[in-house]
């Protein structure tokens, strides 16, 4: 038996171990596992992380078991094979449960998942820098600026929309970005897949506030089928697997800084190409680190950012950080000269007012009106 265990707000209830095999409850513990319910569909040689659908219904099933009356005095085992891929998406699941509600720093949770325990995870296919710690970074990071909040967070809408035949989307910044497979030239089943027209599109984007949709591969359907509907298009092309040229990043964080509401972002999967440029724009904006953002687009679109693009995003967080922080400077510069040029306003009125009024007043007074000012 492996186990580390997991503090709870009050006591010592909850704990996560890995054995070799399935335990039987008794009078003072309860085992569970979810090892063969939230299952991971792999995309290329990629085995995790679950994602946000799953976590959520994790942490709605962990925090049924903590509450409920028959287990009020029991301690709660949360348990895994020791099959690597398994107990790594375990692993990040009870983990992600202890930065969300136990309110651990993503440092400490992941050390006592590490305590007294010899065989270390299997790293997720991210980059060959990548721990699970960033798995967890990125969910403080995900709460601190609002992307993530279970309270309100809908489960089956999230399951509804990222399903193929809904649309194959996903909110990646909730409000700002999403990524999104490509529509083809009509709607169509093809060797039964669903293909969905720009047109399929229209009522959520118009529902979601989307005025912007950005294409990153070649072009499969006319572009003015969405600025007819009042929606922006822009082409940014780069080929399937590769990296934007900086030209390409440039434009696509200004479409997404100058526009009016949210942005749709599709390739042709929207997976690779659209997971990069979105990754840049994360660690522009919210300062995350290339693993970190790699991780969090990830879990809300599983299967995305591949090879060559994850050391391309680990190649341009530096640069992109400055960028950001240049970015701010600028706009907290621009917020002061606005608020200045607001006050020069407002004196230039009260000077044009006082005018106005001491040309009144000597008038008055010369017609023999005494006003006291």
């Amino acid at each position: 038996l492996r186990s580390s265990a997991v503090e709870s707000s009050r006591k010592h209830r909850l704990y996560f171990a890995t054995l070799r095999v399935k335990p039987k409850n008794t009078a003072s513990t309860h085992y569970f596992s979810v090892d063969e319910e939230f299952l991971y569909e792999s995309f290329y040689a990629d085995f995790g992380p679950l994602n946000l659908a799953m976590l959520h219904r994790y942490c709605c099933k962990l925090n049924k078991k903590l509450k409920s009356f028959t287990m009020s005095r029991k301690k709660l085992v949360h348990y895994t094979s020791y099959d690597q891929k398994k107990r790594a998406n375990a692993a990040v699941l009870i983990g992600a449960y202890a930065v969300i509600y136990l309110k651990r720093s993503p440092e400490e949770a992941y050390r006592t998942l590490i305590s007294g325990n010899n065989t270390g995870y299997l790293p997720f296919r991210y980059t060959h820098t990548h721990t699970h710690t960033h798995t967890h970074t990125h969910t403080q990071l995900a709460l601190q600026h609002g992307f993530l909040d279970f309270e309100s967070f809908d489960v089956e809408e999230y399951e509804h929309y990222e399903r193929v035949e809904n649309g194959d989307m996903n909110w990646i910044i909730p409000g700002k970005i999403l990524a999104f497979s490509g529509p083809h030239p009509r709607s169509k089943i093809e060797n039964g897949y669903p293909l969905h027209a720009p047109e399929a599109y229209f009522a959520y984007f118009h529902q979601n506030a989307i005025t912007a949709v950005v294409r990153l591969n070649r072009k499969l359907y006319e572009g003015r089928r969405f600025e007819n509907a009042g929606i922006e298009h822009h082409d940014l092309f780069f080929l399937d697997g590769t990296t934007p040229s900086d030209l390409i990043v440039r434009r696509f964080l200004h479409v997404c800084e100058s526009a009016e509401g949210a942005v749709a972002v599709h390739c042709k999967a929207g997976l690779g190409r659209t997971g990069t440029l979105i990754g840049c724009y994360l660690m522009k904006h919210f300062r995350f680190t290339a693993a970190e953002a790699i991780a969090w687009i990830r879990i809300c679109r599983p299967g995305s950012i591949i090879g060559p693009q994850q050391n391309f995003l680990e190649e341009k967080q530096h640069s992109l950080w400055v960028q950001g922080d240049v970015h701010r400077s600028k706009q907290k510069l621009g917020g002061k000269q606005e608020a200045m040029s607001r006050l020069l306003s407002s004196m230039d009125d009260l000077s044009i007012n006082t005018t106005l009024y001491k040309s009144y007043s000597l008038d008055e007074v010369r017609g023999g009106t005494y006003l006291k000012l």
